[in-house]
């Protein structure tokens, strides 16, 4: 479930960290209706991302801003029924050209440690600056059992939300490989297979189903390339210092073309082995433009 508080007027100066009284108690209304359509239709993920902040500065005060932002969330946080998880999305930038008042991972994960343990983080890929080291967040959020999902996408300068693998691959088979290796890891909370795994593109020159499907097909690959990885034989290299072999041990896996194992997967599972191609010749595209007279 995702409350949309971005595309009114009123929340011009921010949503639940706005300065006015009024503003904030209408945000709280939004974000408490999420809470309960989450609860009639059975969501288990409440995911939330604020376009909240400022473009100059003395525009408002980082503290006040961030003690109205807890307050309100700890309310939502309170109204969430037991099955409910809510995940928290930062921003580097964008709206809020001087700062975001939930900027980076830290924030963010600052904000769930307060609400309590069914508050987690939300990892988007295009939310970073330039040369982030995203696996490590995914790492660190990991080990501290506050990773809550991730809303995939790639990007080559800003938030570009291009399709799933379209820029950088090897980044994506990276982070698989620490999503794996903490569920290989015994000492790992089980909560890392409850993992929301969201995307969230903007499909502008692509058909969007199409552009869908290709991002699927890539988490695909991402993920059977992260499981041929010999984790036992890396953890060898790494506590020898072998740092050749070990980075070799990686690409041999992310190098290995899987699309004839997933495509036999698929045969076995009763599906049509190409994707993309079986969705082109359902003539479902031609029909709904029938449909709606477009």
């Amino acid at each position: 479930m995702n409350p949309h508080l971005f595309d009114d007027d009123d929340y011009a100066l921010g949503t639940l960290c706005n300065p006015d009284p009024r503003v904030r108690s209408k945000s709280l209304g939004k974000l408490l209706e999420g809470v309960d359509i989450a609860s009639q239709v059975g969501a288990s993920v409440l995911s939330l991302w604020f376009a909240d902040g400022t473009d100059y500065p003395g525009q408002d005060g980082f503290r006040i801003r961030r003690q109205r932002l807890q307050e309100g969330l700890g309310r939502v946080y309170q109204a969430m029924p037991p099955g409910l998880r809510m995940v928290i999305e930062y921003k580097l930038f964008e709206p809020g050209f001087y700062h975001m008042d939930l900027a980076d991972w830290g924030g963010s994960y600052m904000l769930a440690r307060a609400l309590g343990d069914r508050a987690r983080v939300l990892v988007d890929l295009g939310h970073h600056a330039h040369g982030t080291n995203i696996e490590h967040i995914v790492a660190l959020l990991l080990m501290e059992d506050r990773l809550g999902g991730f809303h995939f996408n790639d990007r080559k300068y800003g938030d570009d939300d291009l399709t799933v693998g379209a820029i950088n691959p090897y980044q994506l088979f990276l982070i698989f490989c620490e999503l794996v290796a903490a569920e290989r890891d015994p000492r790992t909370s089980a909560s890392v297979r409850q993992v929301a795994l969201m995307i969230d593109e903007n499909h502008n020159l692509k058909n969007p189903i199409e552009g869908t499907i290709q991002s699927v097909l890539a988490l695909q690959v991402a993920y059977a390339r992260a499981l041929l990885v010999d984790y036992q034989e890396l953890a060898s290299l790494q506590a020898g210092a072998e740092v050749i072999r070990a980075e070799e041990c990686l690409k041999d896996a992310y190098q290995t073309d899987v699309r004839p194992l997933l495509r036999e997967v698929r045969e076995e599972m009763g599906r049509d082995p190409e994707p993309l191609e079986s969705f082109r010749r359902s003539g479902y595209m031609a029909e709904i433009a029938r449909r709606r007279g477009a």
